[in-house]
């Protein structure tokens, strides 16, 4: 005998079978049972995210935030009361206290390898973790070289799971097209050799071939001196960096001081730094943090890099 389920029903169970998500999560899946209703992000690039696709109602909580960087306006304004769990690093009872469905982290983004806090340690609880793409890197070796879809790519990701795919979608599209027009104006134009510094240093700390900067300064028209550096970031030597000799840099601006100029003022006075070309024509433009790790700012950054290194082009 045949039985026949209202239709109510059946509408019922088409729309919990649909809710399941499946996205990748540094090369093995990462499934959802139903959208998660409480979630926990680290860092302001991927609370950036976050906030582009309109997800504040769904945050719990947010870590790393207050102990690394000063917010602007805009920042505070979309956080409103969401409050903060830990000012840098979280613990896992920070976590469990908030009672997420989801951790948005990454390896050293939030997590360090064999660290307290990691999808292992926090599965546990129920917790399941969304790793930055851009820091798969520290845990699985072959990993393409960066490119704006590590950005593009957790955009759509975050809003498939939090479903809210049209939202993302419209968001990269937008994306897309502002970096077409920056790469048609510098199309023709010569690269630059470009180096990113983040801070004055014993040895200077940048961004190799696995770090957005890299992919950043391409879609810019620039070339990345230390693009050879087979890490996301990590430490150089000022020898190097000089024999590369850059003709711009780009330096990480964390708004204490007098940021970015402090930093530039340093190499005026390195004994090796003082004599490249970058340094002693004075080119170069300080970006935030958030402008320089995976997220939305990434985009109106490469427009002002850009613009600084081609200002006839625009």
């Amino acid at each position: 005998m045949k039985m026949y389920l209202p239709a109510a029903v059946l509408l019922g169970l088409a729309q919990a079978a649909s809710a399941e998500v499946t996205v990748d999560n540094c090369g093995a899946p990462l499934v959802f049972e139903k959208t998660p209703e409480r979630i926990v992000v680290h860092d302001m690039n991927m609370t950036d995210m976050a906030f582009a696709l309109g997800l504040q109602d769904k945050i719990v909580g947010l870590t790393g935030i207050t102990g690394w960087y000063k917010t602007s306006p805009d920042f505070d304004a979309m956080r409103g009361d969401i409050p903060e769990l830990a000012p840098k690093y979280p613990t896992v009872e920070n976590l469990v206290a908030a009672e997420p469905d989801m951790f948005f982290a990454g390896w050293y983004y939030g997590m360090k390898p064999g660290g307290d806090v990691t999808p292992d340690t926090l599965a546990p609880f129920g917790i399941q973790t969304m790793v930055l793409t851009e820091s798969c890197v520290h845990l699985h070796e072959g990993r393409p070289v960066a490119s704006m879809d590590l950005l593009f790519g957790d955009v759509l990701r975050l809003g498939e799971v939090m479903d809210v795919s049209d939202k993302a979608e419209m968001l990269v599209s937008g994306w897309k097209e502002q970096l077409a027009a920056i790469e048609a104006k510098t199309a023709d134009a010569e690269k630059p050799r470009v180096f990113l510094l983040d801070g004055p240093a014993d040895a200077p700390f940048t961004s190799g071939k696995f770090a957005i900067p890299d992919a950043m300064i391409s879609a810019a028209g620039g070339t990345n001196v230390t693009h050879d550096m087979d890490t996301s970031w990590g430490r150089t030597s000022w020898e190097a960096v000089a024999a590369a000799n850059p003709e711009f840099l780009v330096l990480l601006d964390y708004q204490t001081g007098n940021g970015a100029a402090d930093t530039f003022k340093f190499l005026q006075e390195h004994p090796v730094m003082a004599h490249i070309d970058a340094v002693k024509n004075e080119r170069w433009i300080g970006l935030r943090y958030e402008e320089l790790t995976p997220g939305p700012a990434n985009i109106d950054a490469i427009e002002a890099i850009a613009k600084a290194m081609h200002p006839d082009l625009f």
